[in-house]
């Protein structure tokens, strides 16, 4: 039978979620709701529209709200995520039912997403535009010192409680293209162990970052004071660094930064989206 009606799945639909949390893994392999949701993250902003068939989730797209800031003006805006149909059920326009629920939602505001390659082609059928996002990187020669600055787990409620606190209330990592109060978007990349671990540089400022090789990730910053940030890279090591690489654009913490190339692993799209001209990433914790 064919699925007649979008089904709004909320915070409080838990067992809409159930269904939703199945669907999940089917279409994309590696991710899961399941734990995100245990943490309680799943909450107002955040909205799948979903067709239902036989009692499951064949096809979704989802909306998460977003504060988002160009050029340090913050505008009300959303992201999709988790589009897509369960592969029995490709091939009859499902998909396409449910992104234009998904964007009826969100009325006239401004909408991005970060696309699969495989799919470049299916956005601008809804009026997206792709749009380039390029990669920061500075030469930087550090070495191991001091205690490390701590880890910590999202796995404790408290901590998730802070990371909220300093996502919503204190500095963006990026005026130029970021965003504001991304808490539970950056929590799922770390429900899903896809995050490099949160460090703690001081009560105030945390950050997402690791070592590969001799280069420091520096993936996203939380803090809600200005901080000298290349004062706790020695702590922020185990081993020798020449190089950083950051998941956001750097203006506020590293302005040397130089741009290292297109990023062609974050094929952005935007509809209703006006974007700096000048080269800039959204941060990699803020996508969904």
């Amino acid at each position: 039978m064919e699925p007649v009606a979008v089904t709004e799945i909320g915070q409080f639909d838990t067992g809409l979620q159930d269904l939703f949390c199945d669907y999940v893994p089917q279409v994309f392999r590696r991710a899961d709701f399941r734990r995100w949701r245990a943490w309680g993250e799943w909450d107002d902003a955040y909205r799948a529209f979903s067709l239902l068939e036989a009692g499951r989730v064949v096809a979704n797209t989802s909306v998460m709200r977003m504060r988002l800031l160009l050029e340090g003006r913050e505008v009300t805006a959303y992201q999709l995520g988790a589009v897509g149909c369960l592969p029995s059920h490709r091939g009859r326009g499902l998909a396409r039912v449910v992104m234009n629920a998904a964007l009826d939602a969100c009325g006239d505001a401004p909408v991005l997403l970060f696309a699969n390659p495989t799919v470049r082609q299916f956005y601008p059928r809804f009026g997206f535009q792709s749009w380039k996002q390029m990669l920061f990187a500075a030469t930087y020669d550090a070495v191991p010192e001091g205690p490390p600055a701590p880890t910590l787990s999202l796995e404790d409620a408290e901590v998730r409680a802070g990371l909220a606190a300093l996502s919503s209330e204190g500095l963006p990592s990026t005026e130029r293209f970021g965003a504001r109060g991304y808490g539970t978007v950056a929590s799922w990349p770390v429900a899903n162990g896809f995050a490099r671990p949160l460090r703690q540089l001081g009560p105030d400022a945390w950050v997402f970052a690791g070592v590969e090789g001799d280069t420091l990730y520096l993936d996203d910053v939380f803090a809600r004071e200005p901080f000298d940030l290349r004062a706790w890279l020695p702590r922020l090591i185990d081993r020798p660094i020449r190089t950083i690489r950051f998941g956001f654009t750097p203006e506020r913490y590293w302005p040397g930064a130089v741009e290292a190339g297109e990023d062609t692993e974050a094929d952005l799209f935007v509809r209703g989206l006006r974007l700096s001209p000048e080269a800039h990433r959204f941060p990699i914790m803020a996508h969904t």
